[in-house]
């Protein structure tokens, strides 16, 4: 595997006036926000992202819906039928999910499709340069500790590329040294971007936003 860098303005996606890195940790603040709604403003939320993932990554969106329909399904079997409460049919209560698993079953779903429909949203605005050099250069820090941080970057990089596209008895491919395909012909480029004033102030008011979130509903 060969790992060019090359610096520049950001291009390519919607995010092009944002720092990768800075999308990125928007991206996973809204994953870490998503986990702690309650029933309904998780219902809005995730209505929320299934018009955006509609609206911007429809093909996307569908074929990782797709890929985590078994999972749906067997949330939707567990938690609807081995939670106690009452029963949604009672004339048959051996055999009927019952209303509070049907409602847990429900929010845990809304979780994972809000969560998938994330993480084709950011795939789909960021090209994989720039999602590979945010990865790095979020990760940067940790090469004062003497962790490998591009090594890093690239391998979640191909963790989301597996989750989107690769065939499921290759995965193990993914994770040799050797390369995407294990021929070491395979070539990431690595777009470095320098972080500007309007970055910083985009994660100052998601930080004050989310404070002043958690200050209400506390």
């Amino acid at each position: 595997m060969q790992v060019a860098h090359f610096k520049g303005p950001p291009s390519g996606g919607p995010f092009i006036f944002m720092h990768s890195g800075s999308v990125i940790v928007l991206w996973m603040a809204c994953v870490v926000v998503l986990q702690v709604l309650s029933p309904v403003p998780l219902a809005v939320a995730a209505g929320l992202c299934a018009l955006a993932g509609w609206r911007f990554a429809p093909s996307r969106s569908l074929k990782l819906l797709r890929r985590v329909r078994f999972l749906v399904l067997a949330i939707l079997v567990l938690f609807a039928g081995f939670t106690p409460g009452e029963a949604l049919v009672p004339a048959l209560p051996e055999f009927s999910p019952s209303r509070e698993g049907l409602v847990l079953a429900a929010e845990h779903v809304g979780r994972l499709v809000a969560v998938v429909l994330c993480v084709a949203l950011l795939l789909e605005g960021l090209p994989v340069s720039r999602l590979v050099g945010g990865l790095h250069a979020l990760l940067r820090p940790l090469g004062w500790l003497g962790l490998p941080t591009e090594r890093l970057a690239v391998r979640l990089m191909l963790v989301l590329r597996y989750v989107e596209s690769a065939p499921a008895a290759a995965w193990r491919d993914w994770l040799e040294d050797d390369g995407i395909n294990g021929n070491g012909a395979d070539r990431i480029v690595i777009a470095r971007e320098a972080l500007a004033w309007g970055d910083l102030a985009a994660l100052l008011l998601a930080l004050g936003a989310a404070a002043l979130w958690f200050g209400v509903t506390r």
